[in-house]
């Protein structure tokens, strides 16, 4: 077994959650339970997140020394992290910067643009070029340079072009299957690529994700 993989999260799932609750790792534990024969517990490390209606590439790590690596290699924002996203509207600049402070709304699962002097402003820091335009608006190829909660869909709601079927943020079309519960419904964001050094012989790493249907 290697230190680290990485998997192809599809949206709708949680990638952490208690044992009772479906998430990503519990069925990542199940499959290594089943192909490896395992019983008991075993160590099974989540150094970076995606937000629940998200797909895309995410690494997990087989033991701690190569979790605490990773985390902080994300920490210290040395992990290339590309996205692509459909959003809402026409986006007229063929590439750019996004450059907003934003925070997280205490006791909400959201967040909010705000002021640089407020005091739990955290800069949001993101390059963009449009790869297409779509039927609802833009195609954009999203380079993150930092990693806020829901910045992606903050900042790109924020200019009027949220993010196809992000109602959290005011989209108005939805995207994919629309579930009855709105916790499994998606949205039209999806991690692309992950650029990171091996936690053990320290090469470069580049992991593409399918788009998932």
């Amino acid at each position: 077994e290697g230190p680290c993989f990485v998997v192809a999260k599809p949206a709708g799932i949680l990638t952490q959650a208690p044992p009772d609750i479906p998430s990503l790792e519990g069925c990542v534990r199940q499959l290594i339970r089943k192909c490896e024969g395992k019983t008991g517990n075993f160590y099974l490390g989540v150094p970076h997140r995606l937000d629940r209606p998200v797909s895309g590439a995410l690494v997990l790590a087989r033991h701690v020394r190569a979790c605490r690596r990773l985390a902080d290699q994300f920490a210290e924002r040395s992990v290339g992290k590309i996205y692509w996203a459909v959003v809402e509207g026409v986006v007229q600049s063929p590439e750019g910067s996004w450059i907003d402070h934003m925070r997280k709304i205490p006791g909400r699962a959201k967040a909010e643009i705000v002021s640089p002097d407020h005091p739990d402003a955290r800069e949001a820091r993101l390059t963009y070029r449009v790869l297409e335009e779509t039927t609802f608006g833009s195609l954009l190829e999203i380079t993150l340079e930092t990693g806020r909660m829901h910045q992606i869909r903050l900042q790109a709601q924020s200019r009027g072009f949220p993010v196809l079927g992000d109602t959290r943020y005011g989209a108005v079309h939805p995207f994919g299957v629309q579930h009855d519960d709105p916790r499994l419904r998606s949205i039209a964001l999806h991690g692309r690529l992950l650029t990171f050094q091996h936690p053990m012989t320290r090469a470069s790493v580049t992991v593409e994700a399918p788009l998932t249907a």
